[in-house]
């Protein structure tokens, strides 16, 4: 079966409530890595690429890596996905190179660091909807600009991130204005901001209300129970993936990510995607340490990409079955972008917007 669309995926996981870890890819070891755990877990598969990665990797090269990990795993539903596309051109060339899911970042304007006007990221989005369901591709929009509830600033991924420092206002989702963005765009799924950050460095202790606002998952939730929510930055930082890095010579500062329990949490409140690559990144960085330090004449680089392999395997398979991923990959019956262009065509998909007083 060829790749499929992210919204088949997200549909089904509303169904029968439970999300999708949505895993950023660079390379070889990353996409091995996140279809073994899916393999021993059943899960479906989100892999998604910032233009960063593709850049980094090559779009001919990572267009194979995924194809490679689709003709190996075929009884595994799997969409690619762009990651915070900066403006329709990017959405497009993504839906070239075979991506079944863009995202449309219309908060900020194109040069993925100013703040853009709620009409700006209106017209942009809706733009993108349009070309990407005529052929049958997922579109995500986000509302609200990622960013520290703690500092007001935003942390830069991939050359992705606000500048400077914007008040409380602009850092979370506004509710009301959710249910417009999503009748105007008509999103498949929609990003919300609630005070999550890109990277390692999230939060400076373990999060409470003020500073990672669940909350604002539920009111959006209320008023649009139809559409499928998108938590960003949601890495969990593993204490002992730090200790560990930490150990065989790392230099990383104290730091705390998303618990998984207020993953869950959001996940019963319509959280249907949920986008982790820095867990991955340090399950990676701490076996390459633990590994060169161990054996330090070796040069080979399979001593450090298998076990980086195996560390990355755990966070997948963790987050898997933390999440109900697991068990559902083949209880979801796989259908391509012809299929659903024609759903998207006849109005089958429109989003269904509700208000509740």
């Amino acid at each position: 079966m060829a790749l499929v669309p992210l919204r088949l995926m997200l549909d089904h996981a509303a169904e029968n409530e439970y999300g999708i870890p949505a895993f950023n890819v660079n390379n070889l070891e990353q996409v091995q890595s996140i279809l073994q755990a899916a393999d021993e877990t059943d899960s479906p598969v989100i892999l998604q690429a910032s233009r960063g990665a593709r850049s980094y990797a090559g779009e001919n090269f990572l267009r194979h890596l995924i194809l490679a990990a689709v003709e190996t795993y075929p009884h595994i539903p799997i969409a690619m996905h762009q990651d915070h596309g900066n403006s329709p051109a990017t959405c497009y060339s993504a839906i070239k190179n075979g991506f079944t899911s863009v995202m449309m970042d219309g908060s900020l304007e194109a040069d993925a660091k100013t703040p853009a006007s709620y009409e700006y990221n209106v017209e942009v989005t809706r733009q993108v909807v349009d070309v990407a369901h005529s052929i049958g591709v997922s579109v995500e929009g986000e509302l609200g600009c990622l960013g520290s509830l703690e500092t007001g600033k935003g942390e830069a991924e991939d050359g992705h991130g606000f500048e400077g420092t914007l008040d409380h206002s602009q850092l979370l989702t506004d509710p009301d204005q959710a249910v417009d963005f999503v009748e105007k765009t008509q999103v498949d799924a929609l990003a919300v901001a609630i005070g999550t950050s890109h990277g390692a460095y999230k939060f400076t202790r373990k999060p409470t209300g003020e500073i990672l606002a669940i909350s604002r998952i539920e009111e959006i939730h209320r008023r649009l129970p139809n559409t499928h929510l998108v938590m960003h930055g949601s890495s969990s930082v593993p204490q002992e993936l730090l200790e560990l890095i930490n150990e065989f010579g790392g230099q990383i500062p104290e730091t705390y990510g998303v618990p998984v329990e207020e993953i869950q949490k959001a996940i019963k409140l319509g959280v249907r995607k949920i986008n982790i690559d820095t867990d991955n990144r340090l399950a990676f960085t701490a076996a390459v340490r633990e590994a060169a330090a161990k054996d330090p004449s070796n040069f080979d680089p399979r001593h450090f990409n298998k076990p980086a392999i195996k560390y990355m395997k755990q966070v997948c398979v963790d987050r898997y079955v933390a999440f109900n991923t697991a068990g559902q990959a083949s209880k979801i019956k796989q259908e391509g972008l012809d299929e659903f262009a024609a759903k998207y065509a006849k109005g089958e998909l429109r989003a269904q917007t509700k208000v509740f007083a």
